[in-house]
């Protein structure tokens, strides 16, 4: 597969503090690649230089083929971004909201079809302000999505949200990848990587410290001797809540 994000030797600082400092990272066409870490990691820094959000201090990002820093009006264009918590004009209906986003791309799109990709359509004439949080998020997934980007950003996408509303939205983040779209995520949720990413990057203090798919970190870690007490369960805590509760969304 090709390269659609090539990283090089990216950094940033503020102040006395090194934020990023000399990383390096590809992203293949179609894949979901993680960037994990403890908080001040670098991880939020790093999606906001490929964003266009911050300048980079030093270094190159280019995706599919275009430098950022040098031109950062067309990588908007190939990238849609969903922050951590999504902001939308209150009374504004859902359809108004999609057809705004389209518009500040000089698109012209059909809200229902995209709604209808996020199981929203039923609240098509709803304000944004009745949604619930997952609800929020979902919108958020689609307005990112109706200028029909080849890179899709997300931080930290199901902070806050209930079990049924993180695993639909794991369903919809893999949705976009089998549109060949790539997609770059954090997370604190070391179970939501290692069942969405491809491969990931662990970040801290500024650096990569290691990366590669979730299954060869957990192999690579195994071979250096690491051992905890076995205490294999075939369900978890969630999987009870989503057994007596249901796996519908629920309407706040």
């Amino acid at each position: 597969m090709t390269d659609m994000i090539k990283v090089r030797n990216l950094k940033k600082r503020y102040g006395n503090k090194q934020a990023v400092n000399g990383i390096s990272f590809t992203v293949k066409k179609g894949e979901i690649f993680g960037i994990l870490g403890p908080n001040g990691a670098g991880k939020t820094t790093t999606l906001e230089m490929m964003e266009t959000l911050r300048p980079i201090d030093e270094g190159t990002v280019e995706i599919d083929g275009i430098d950022v820093a040098k031109h950062p009006q067309k990588i908007k264009y190939v990238i849609g971004v969903q922050p951590q918590t999504p902001a939308f004009q209150d009374k504004t209906r859902l359809t108004e909201v999609i057809e705004m986003f389209a518009a500040a791309y000089g698109e012209k799109v059909d809200p229902m079809a995209f709604l209808k990709d996020v199981d929203l359509e039923d609240k098509a004439k709803s304000f944004v302000e009745d949604l619930s949080g997952g609800q929020k998020q979902r919108l958020s997934i689609t307005t990112a999505l109706v200028h029909g980007p080849k890179v899709f950003f997300l931080d930290e996408p199901t902070t806050g949200l209930d079990p049924q509303a993180r695993r639909h939205l794991w369903d919809l983040i893999e949705k976009v990848r089998e549109k060949g779209i790539s997609v770059v995520m954090t997370t604190h949720y070391m179970d939501e990587a290692e069942i969405l990413c491809d491969r990931i990057a662990v970040m801290d203090n500024g650096k990569i410290v290691a990366i590669d798919s979730p299954q060869n970190l957990i192999k690579a870690l195994l071979k250096r001797g690491f051992k905890k007490k076995q205490h294999v369960e075939q369900a978890n805590l969630e999987d009870v809540f989503i057994d007596l509760t249901g796996k519908g969304l629920r309407d706040e």
